[in-house]
This record gives structure tokens, sequence and C-alpha cells, in this order.
């Protein structure tokens, strides 16, 4: 750990965040350690949960909160940073107190219920923004607050029926029928009677009688509602109650997580993904951390066979990771399980960055799966002083060396160019540190990065084959090509071909220049349709002297966990005569469902 944590500026689109753990540690929890994350509300879309959190000031002494920030994963192990989008001057008549809230997705939007206080009452209110992607960015909904009781942290729950509930509340429990616009509401707000019978019994508060004091998180399981929330203050626990309705009448269950964790409250939010279950919640375990400077953590967890949930402790390991990462994939430097000594911040080039690294800092990413090794790796980077060295190295900061990559100046920090290296010995399934040595002061910036197949000599022959620019290099034989962020296998886009009319529509590429008579070739493409398994394959189209032969390239299909099917196979093209047009493209053998497309790769 630094000597001192450098404290910075956060605002909107633009995430500076502190230095906060040394770089010995090797635990995966907390989910941050670039800066100090509150009050997690997990939600999952297409494949990947979302995380949505408070941010904790550095050195604050009380709840001192002015923005919200959004973290990604589709692994449960590496987490992609995407900044903040929302601040305080999302909510032009709210003046302070950016404090815990919950996104919930309907109609292709995503509405962000924040508590904030009302600058012409001075009371704590209910704002709600909106955005077309769950990374956002995010707007004012109704320019007003939804409800203004001077009370706190909203939860959403949309029953099966559609029927939206906002709940909330600190010292009392709320809720509200919500409209399918998500922006209103129906009649009055009604308060849930606290009874001990449906919230347990405190001991030593005449005036406050029931557990509950905040923080509720209502979801509903096998037809039964959940409400878990933070109880007795202070410190606070992790309890819950269970009810036959979104409305009750509830009944106490006992608690979920006890006191622990160095932080005097406590926020909850349980998901489930890729058939797992999973408890987020917050302590105060980073340097520095405590009650006001806290930090976003999880734990898997198994329902009892009766649906009651099991006592979960905190641990530093966090859960398993779901399957493992394609480093043969532009991968963004900003996705990893652990950071030391780095910072992120808004990128030149779009996105976000990692930044102000020093001698010594790292980068873990777990679960890389080389398979049978990779000969290079390229790295997008940018320096302002004199440049460093990246070291790859497997299994920890201090691990097998298998590649470094030298960085000189570019002129400025935001000044970007490639540097490619080469690479031996990376092979299995390894946890990959990006460790940064140089002299002292901040050496470089690093954007992404993307390692080289050791099979392939001349690499992938695809133009853009990662999708990260775009629609370049690609084209459809039927519907509508787009670039997409909402659902990508790696990185932060793939491609969407919807309006499909035919099963032979789909995204090609013309490969004719890149073609060797009688050689062999290796296709990989991820897909995924936008309802359902799509009977995809990816096709090699080769026409000579008027003659065109189709070349199916995928014999294999391997399904990861979260929607997308990898096609993986190799053929030997020839031809006779005049190559005159050569084109991969991908299609379905029936149907004409949208088609996600995202990481190819032919050599």
């Amino acid at each position: 750990m630094r000597p001192a944590l450098r404290t910075v500026l956060c605002t909107v689109g633009l995430l500076l965040s502190t230095v906060l753990f040394p770089s010995s540690a090797l635990a995966d929890n907390p989910i941050v350690q670039t800066i100090y994350t509150a009050d997690p509300a997990p939600l999952v879309h297409n494949g990947r949960v979302y995380l949505y959190t408070g941010h904790d000031e550095d050195g604050s002494t009380y709840f001192t909160m002015r923005d919200w920030h959004v973290y990604s994963s589709s692994d449960m192990a590496n987490w992609t940073d995407h900044g903040s989008p929302m601040s305080l001057a999302t909510f032009a008549w709210a003046d302070a107190n950016a404090w815990a809230g919950h996104v919930a997705q309907r109609n292709g939007r995503f509405y962000w219920y924040v508590p904030v206080r009302d600058r012409a009452t001075g009371s704590m209110a209910i704002g709600v923004a909106v955005a077309d992607s769950p990374t956002g960015p995010f707007r004012d909904a109704i320019g007003r607050p939804l409800v203004n009781n001077g009370e706190i942290d909203p939860n959403v729950f949309i029953d099966d029926n559609g029927q939206a509930y906002l709940y909330w509340g600190n010292p009392r429990l709320w809720y509200v029928r919500l409209n399918t616009d998500m922006i209103s509401y129906s009649g009055s707000p009604t308060q849930i009677p606290l009874t001990t019978a449906g919230y347990g019994t405190r001991t030593g508060n005449a005036g406050r009688p029931t557990l509950y004091e905040e923080a509720p998180w209502v979801f509903k399981r096998n037809g039964l509602y959940y409400n878990v929330f933070a109880a007795e203050c202070c410190s606070e626990f992790i309890a819950y109650s269970t009810a036959p309705s979104a409305t009750g009448p509830w009944t106490y269950r006992g608690t979920i997580m006890p006191r622990q964790g160095g932080s005097f409250t406590n926020h909850a939010g349980i998901v489930d993904f890729n058939g797992g279950s999973y408890f987020f919640y917050h302590n105060g375990a980073l340097p520095g951390g405590g009650g006001f400077t806290r930090s976003v953590a999880m734990e898997k967890f198994t329902y009892n066979a009766d649906g009651t949930i099991p006592t979960i402790n905190m641990t530093t390991a966090g859960p398993p990771q779901v399957g493992t990462l394609n480093p043969y994939v532009r991968q963004e430097a900003e996705t990893v399980a652990w950071a030391s000594g780095v910072e992120t911040e808004a990128s030149g080039e779009g996105g976000i960055n990692v930044g102000h690294i020093e001698n010594g800092d790292y980068l873990k990413v777990k679960g890389v799966a080389f398979g049978n090794g990779s000969s290079s790796f390229t790295a997008r980077v940018a320096s302002g002083t004199g440049g460093g060295r990246i070291e790859l190295r497997l299994g920890s900061a201090t691990g097998t060396l298998v590649g470094t990559c030298t960085v000189t100046g570019t002129g400025g920090w935001q000044n970007w160019s490639s540097v490619t290296c080469p690479v031996s010995g990376a092979t299995g399934t390894r946890d990959l540190y990006l460790r940064f040595a140089g002299g002292s002061g901040y050496l470089l910036n690093l954007n992404w990065w993307q390692f080289t197949s050791g099979g392939g000599s001349g690499g992938n022959l695809l133009t853009n084959g990662t999708m990260e620019n775009g629609t370049t290099g690609w084209t459809t034989s039927g519907g509508t090509l787009s670039a997409v962020t909402d659902v990508a296998h790696a990185g932060s886009r793939s491609l969407l071909n919807s309006g499909r009319t035919a099963a032979w529509n789909g995204p090609n590429q013309n490969v004719t220049s890149q073609l060797t008579n009688g050689k062999s070739y290796t296709t990989s493409v991820w897909v995924r349709s936008q309802s359902g398994t799509p009977s995809a394959k990816a096709t090699l189209a080769v026409t000579a002297n008027g003659t065109t032969n189709y070349h199916q390239l995928t014999p294999a299909q391997t399904a990861d966990t979260n929607g997308w099917t990898q096609l993986t196979g190799t053929a030997t093209v020839s031809w006779t005569g005049t190559l005159t047009n050569a084109s991969l493209y991908v299609e379905t053998a029936a149907g004409t469902d949208g088609l996600y497309v995202d990481d190819a790769s032919f050599q």
C-alpha cells in the first residue's frame, strides 16, 4: 500500500479511483479494489451480471457520496469497470447524498431508483433515472422526486403478473404500486406494519421494537416472496422475512449474514445466475475501510431444500469462476479479478482505461484459457513519460514470466499506440498477472490487450474479429447489421444481424485475398440468438471459374454458460482456376431469429 492515499475527484463519465490494496493481496473479495464501493444492487441481463454501487469518497467520516458506478461480469470472477454513468448532477433538484439505489429493467430500458436530498425540502427523496443501456448514461426520468417522505433505500420488484412495486424505508418500511411506465405510481404509498412476527424482535430499544432497519431487497422464488433487509443497527446484520404475496403478510425467518466485516452497516442483494445463487453485501475490508469507507463483496450459496436461506459468512476468496476467459479476443484492461496500485479513468478512445500505473503495480485476470499456447501479446498503451514494461506472469505477480512488452513514450497519456511482444510458455488455464515495471513515477496507461494463438503464424485473417470496431470489415447477406453494446461475449461490443428473412442470411466477411490454395484454415466464432439457441454454422464460400464450393468450418459446437455457442472447425480449401470470391459467413440451418456474433477468428 502506498504511504498515503491519493484522493481525486469523480465526475460523471470519469472515474479516477484511489489505490487501496497492497500488492501482496491475493484474494478476490472485495470485488472492486480501485475505489470504495457500497450498497450493491446486482441485475442479470443478457448473460452478464451488472453490479450497481454507491461510492464512498476517500477519507470519509460520514456517508459522503456523490456518484454511482457500474461493473459487470460474465464469469463472476473478472469484473469490468464501466465507470460512473450517473451522479448527483443528474438530478438538478438534488444537492447531496448519492446513497443506496436499485436498477430494474423493463421494456428495453433500465430504471435506476436512488435516494438523494431534495434541495427544496432538505429531506431525503427517491428519484428515478432511465437509460437505454445497462451501463448508461442515465438521465433524470421525471425532473422531480418520485416519492418524498424523508426515507431512503429504494428497491423495485416486478411480479410475474407484470405489477411492479417500489419498496423503501428507514426507519419505516413502505411500498407503492408502480405503473408500467416505471416512473409513476397508482394509489398512495402504503406503510408495511413492522410487527415482531413479521420482522423479529429487537432487544433494548422499546421505541423501535422490530429488527428491521433499512435496505429492503424483495424478490420471488418458487412462489414465495422474500424480503432481505439490514437489521438492528449498530452494527447491522442481514436478516429476512417471507410472505405469500408481494404485500405480505410477512413472517420473520432469521439471520442470513451475522455482524462481521468492519462496517457498522450492511446492504444485501441476491440474484440467480447460470444455475447458481449469489449474495452481494458490503464490508470495510479494504485498507482504510470502515463504516464510511465500504467495499462490495459477494458469496455463492445454495438455498436449503425448504427454501430457507442458509447462514452466509464473509470470505476473502469470493465465489468460484464460471467458465474461463478467452485471451485470444480483445479484453479490456479494466476487466480484472484484482487490481493493485492502479486507477481507472475515461479513455480518449472511448470507454475506460487503466492508468496511473507505477512500478510494481499489477492486474490479475482469473482463469485465462491459453489452450495449446500463445505466440504473442498485443497491448494498447499510452505514456506521457518514458514508458515502462508489461511483464506477463502466471499464477502470481512474481510467477512464471512468459513475456515482456516494452512500452516507450507516446507523447501523451491519451496518445494511444499498440505494442506486441513474443510469448512462450503460456498454456492451459492459468491466472494471468500483468505486472508493470520501470522507473519512478507514472509509467503508462493500458486500454486493452489480446494474445495471439501459437497455432497460426499469420494470426487472425479477419478484420475486426473482436467486433470492438463496430461493423468495420463485416457486411450481411440479409437483414440489418449493427454494433451493439448491451450484449457481448467479451469486450464491450458484438454484432447483431436483425431482420433476417432467410436462414442463409447472416454476417459475412470477404477473405479472398487472404487464402492460399491447398491450405487448411481453422475458424472460431461465438454466436447467440435473440431467443432460444441458434442452429448456427460458419461456412466458407469459395468461388472459382464460376463455381461455388461451400466448406462448412464448424463440425464442433461448444455452448458456454451465458447463452453463447462457439463454432469451431478446420477445413482444407482448394480450387482450380482463378479464385474470384471467398467469403466467411455465419448462418443458421433454419429460422430467421436475430443473430449475435462476436469474437471471430479465421487462421
